[in-house]
């Protein structure tokens, strides 16, 4: 493949994501604030690139992996962003959880310069990111979406076109309810489970696989099982900021998500047993402080 795909954010998924595109044949370039992350990409073959407007100006396709709306829009129109690249046309491909108003603001001013700013959110954490086990929901210009579906399918199992410009974030945010609900019925699963005498590791063998199994169990209830919540790298942030965006857009049409709001209760208290830093399947170890459970 001829094309190159640079990647601005190379965090927790960014860095998967760079590091699946670079393997699938991909060139890549990468930009990021923080000059570890640049090194390690740099390690895995790929290439660096000082500022957003660098990284466009040699990129044929940009994947934006931000971690909130202020990121955006440094990376945008700040004096280096992505606004005074001459490159285009081009298509950037956005894949992170922002509020829709957030992302059009980014499409309509990308826009003036002929640039393409597609919605394309990932469903999945770092675990799935690094097996390619992502889903995508694509939105937004449908020619441009299938132009750089190859792009796409280098760091994800499956991509769905689901409609209109924003279409993909209201996608996300219905798979972000599922996983965080999946995620906090787990930990219940393994405490009671525990509590009633029974090993965690023979609970999460015997339920992985089954009818009763989500990928949320199987994933990070192998966490949950080992008692080790430094494995996949993103902690309590992530989702938390993700539920703010949830609940207020739920509000703004008037949609109850009582099962969702019960399910961020153990979040809150995980962060406040001291959890934050550690992968969101720490939930686990504050419903067992709850529970009185000890291992």
């Amino acid at each position: 493949m001829n094309q190159t795909v640079g990647v601005v954010g190379l965090g927790v998924l960014g860095s998967a994501i760079a590091a699946n595109i670079k393997s699938s044949g991909f060139d890549v370039i990468g930009c990021d604030v923080r000059a570890e992350a640049l090194d390690e990409l740099t390690s895995q073959g790929a290439v660096s690139a000082a500022t957003p407007r660098e990284l466009a100006e040699r990129s044929d396709v940009v994947l934006l992996c931000l971690p909130h709306a202020d990121a955006l829009r440094t990376v945008v129109s700040g004096p280096d962003g992505l606004l005074q690249s001459p490159r285009t046309p081009q298509i950037i491909i956005e894949s992170s959880t922002f509020a829709v108003t957030d992302k059009e603001w980014a499409r309509d001013t990308l826009l003036t310069v002929g640039k393409t700013l597609l919605d394309v959110p990932v469903s999945g954490n770092r675990i799935l990111a690094l097996r390619k086990q992502l889903t995508a929901f694509a939105s937004g210009d449908e020619s441009a979406c299938r132009e750089v579906e190859p792009v796409i399918m280098a760091y994800c199992r499956a991509s769905h076109y689901v409609g209109e410009f924003g279409a993909g974030m209201k996608m996300k945010f219905c798979a972000n309810i599922l996983n965080l609900v999946h995620n906090s019925a787990a930990a219940e699963v393994m405490v009671l489970g525990m509590k009633s005498g029974l090993d965690p590791q023979l609970i999460h063998d015997v339920i992985s696989g089954s009818g009763s199994s989500s990928s949320m169990f199987e994933t990070r209830g192998a966490l949950m099982a080992r008692n080790d919540y430094d494995h996949e790298g993103m902690n309590f942030s992530v989702p938390l900021k993700d539920a703010r965006l949830i609940s207020g857009h739920a509000a703004a049409l008037m949609c109850p998500t009582p099962i969702y709001q019960a399910a961020l209760q153990p979040y809150y208290a995980a962060v406040a047993q001291g959890h934050h830093d550690e992968d969101a399947a720490a939930v686990c170890a504050a419903m067992e402080l709850a529970a009185n459970c000890s291992r």
